[in-house]
């Protein structure tokens, strides 16, 4: 097939971005600061070091430094598997009997499978710096958890992994790959920590959260001697260290003069989504562009289309400092999809200011239809897509539809942040016709609202 764009649109590894991009810098309006619970007033270094390791702390707090440095060490990791390619997909173009454009950045050439790696490197390598020698962390669908095993075993770091209890029965294999880089995952809730018992004894057949594994990840983090804690997304340092995915997309782009008119990612704390469209976004905040953002989310989570803005913890036990984001409330547990990646109860404060302020969409997808995506999706391409990644294939098929209604030429992006070659189960279950689509009831939410705290808008 001869075609004026080539299927796959590489960059050579002199073109791997050199800086990371932080959005905040450029936006007029932005996100209000992250606070400390018990004064209220914004939190400061000595609040979060204890906590985080310190050079991700300066990244955290830092909302004017438009191009922030990528340390040598860094690039080098990123080499081992950075360019990742940006695809055009012909195929599902043509089977879709569209006239649009469809591109993806596909970030699952990697050992972990996705995006996530492109924070785990760096937040382990500050920790060596530092002088640490083990790190926490949580993991939902097991992604981030892979992707900082990795990490931790290139930087010989130990590493504990509590790996939401779902999400482990759900991925066997996620498990056995963070085993094998030597880190010891632990089903969350788990009876190894005080937050952990205090749920169990709550609620024995507790599935467990995002929110749980992550009150439980600090808690041992500060309990133990030369040791940090590590997340891998919703805060800003993380959907930093993710822009190189939107870096690169837009210098392949414009290679052959191709503007996008439509980005979309999925979204569960907002990490791939901020990390592909930030640079995007930079332009149409600066009036360069008239770019459609859309968040695609899942149904059974739905932070974005019927959550809240307001400050809320980060954690289920409120150990967290206060966040100005989407959110479901920190008590909320959602339905046990097979997207354990989208289940965290908030957004990233960045994304869930540009949605409030209009610069970005956000839609809600149930399992099945993303599952069709999905198969949709591999049937064409020949890439078997993680579910999470399948929101937002389902969000560009259906723009790629629209398109051929109104006979319009638009040029998709959207961001394959992962594979889907740990995720059998659920496409058994898909295939099998045993799987369901839970959607939260308004009493379902209304009871996740009552754990958001009473802070005055003022503050």
């Amino acid at each position: 097939m001869k075609n004026k764009i080539p299927t796959r649109i590489y960059l050579n590894e002199d073109e791997i971005p050199k800086f990371w991009y932080n959005l905040r810098a450029d936006m007029k309006s932005k996100p209000e600061p992250m606070l400390h619970p018990g004064t209220l007033k914004p939190v400061t270094s000595d609040d979060l070091e204890p906590v985080f390791c310190k050079s991700v702390v300066e990244q955290e707090i830092d909302d004017t430094t438009r191009l922030i440095p990528i340390p040598d060490e860094i690039l080098n990791f990123y080499q081992a598997y950075r360019p990742s390619p940006l695809v055009r997909a012909y195929y599902l173009e043509k089977a879709l009997e569209t006239p649009a454009e469809i591109y993806y950045k596909f970030e699952g050439t990697n050992t972990s499978g996705s995006h996530k790696l492109n924070s785990a490197g760096p937040q382990a390598y500050y920790a060596k710096s530092a002088g640490l020698t083990s790190l926490t962390t949580e993991t939902g669908a097991g992604q981030w958890g892979s992707a900082m095993a990795m990490a931790c075993d290139f930087y010989d770091l130990k590493l504990i992994v509590y790996m939401v209890k779902v999400s482990s029965e759900q991925k066997p294999y996620r498990k056995a790959l963070m085993e094998t880089y030597g880190a010891d995952v632990i089903p969350s809730p788990s009876n190894t920590t005080e937050t952990g018992r205090k749920i169990l004894e709550t609620d024995p057949n507790t599935t467990g959260s995002l929110g749980c594994a992550i009150s439980e990840a600090i808690e041992t983090a500060v309990k133990t001697d030369k040791c940090r804690y590590v997340l891998g997304s919703v805060l800003n340092h993380v959907l930093l260290h993710q822009t190189v995915i939107g870096l690169e997309a837009k210098t392949a782009l414009e290679k052959y003069n191709i503007k996008p008119d439509i980005i979309i990612g999925c979204a569960g704390g907002g990490s791939n989504l901020g990390g592909l469209i930030s640079p995007f976004m930079g332009e149409k905040l600066a009036g360069k562009s008239n770019t459609r953002f859309i968040a695609v989310e899942p149904a059974s989570c739905p932070s974005f289309t019927r959550g809240r803005y307001a400050y809320d913890f980060g954690d289920t036990a409120k150990t967290t400092p206060l966040i100005k984001m989407q959110t479901l409330g920190n008590g909320f547990i959602p339905s046990a999809n097979h997207a354990g990646g989208l289940r965290y109860h908030g957004m990233n404060s960045t994304l869930s200011k540009l949605y409030n302020d209009g610069f970005l969409e956000a839609r809600a997808e149930v399992q099945t239809d993303i599952f069709d995506a999905a198969v949709r999706f591999m049937k064409a391409e020949g890439i078997l897509p993680a579910p999470e990644s399948s929101h937002a294939i389902k969000a560009a098929i259906d723009e790629a539809l629209e398109c051929k209604k109104t006979g319009e030429k638009k040029v998709i992006l959207f961001g394959l942040s992962g594979t889907g070659y740990f995720d059998m189960t659920a496409y058994m279950s898909y295939r099998d016709k045993k799987m369901t689509d839970k959607i939260p009831s308004d009493a379902d939410l209304e009871r996740g609202f009552a754990t958001i705290p009473q802070i005055p808008q003022n503050t």
